[in-house]
């Protein structure tokens, strides 16, 4: 029995060096956000984050006016543009066009895989929020169109899903380091914004937010990881040697 198990783990340990370190880090972040995520979900339920939510939004807004945000004019007109770039309609129509891209480049399965990683996205997000159910902020006016329930926010989820599923992509497609690098950069950063404007606009509680985020991530680098796989079983044509035939 000791010898059949000290096969398997020696089996198992094989099997671990011979994975790329990139899939092992995929792995090691998919794993870390779950974890952030739980923890956030349980002081949510137990209530525990309500106070430092509530400071957060109230930090966000005059003391004479909770109305009115702190910053000028122009700052609440830019934060409803940027917020809107997480929304389901211009997120559809996003992966639609590089779905749609995909195919024209002759790669099927890569346009297929991207539309079922941000769909997939977008149902654990509804489903999320209806098993949470958190009611929307009342503590500060809201200064944007609502949606569905708070926890987590979905803005915040399918932006992180959409756009680092699709800045891997292109990463994954680009050769130079320095480009895959603010490729990413750029994802991560439009995440991160359209995240931090659900908030601005008292729309999300911070926890939320960074609910979505790590529940964005997880997905996104999962999906990530997969891709990465089904790329090395041939299953998923690289769209440089594709667009040759």
């Amino acid at each position: 029995m000791l010898r059949r198990v000290l096969s398997l783990t020696l089996a198992a340990i094989r099997w671990v060096f011979r994975q790329e370190i990139g899939v092992l880090i995929a792995a090691a972040v998919v794993a870390a956000a779950l974890w952030l995520f739980s923890n956030v979900a349980d002081e949510v339920l137990e209530g525990e984050a309500d106070p430092i939510d509530h400071r957060i939004l109230l930090a966000l807004r005059s003391p004479d006016d909770p109305a009115k945000p702190i910053g000028p004019d122009w700052l609440v007109v830019t934060a409803q543009e940027i917020t809107a770039l997480g929304s389901t309609s211009v997120l559809a129509l996003l992966t639609l066009i590089v779905g749609l891209y995909l195919w024209l480049r002759r790669s099927p399965n890569t346009a297929l895989f991207v539309l079922i990683s941000v769909g997939g996205g977008a149902l654990i997000s509804t489903l999320l929020k209806l098993i949470f159910g958190r009611e929307r902020p009342s503590i500060v006016p809201h200064l944007t169109h609502l949606g569905q329930a708070s926890f987590p926010s979905g803005h915040a989820m399918l932006s992180t899903v959409a756009f680092l599923t699709l800045g891997a992509l292109l990463a994954e497609i680009e050769k130079r380091k320095r480009v895959k690098a603010f490729i990413l950069a750029v994802a991560v950063g439009v995440a991160a914004l359209v995240g931090a404007t659900r908030v601005y606009l008292g729309v999300h509680y911070p926890t939320d937010v960074v609910a979505g985020w790590t529940a964005g991530v997880a997905w996104a680098v999962g999906c990530w990881g997969m891709a990465r796989w089904l790329k090395k079983r041939g299953e998923i044509m690289d769209t440089e040697s594709s667009a040759k035939q």
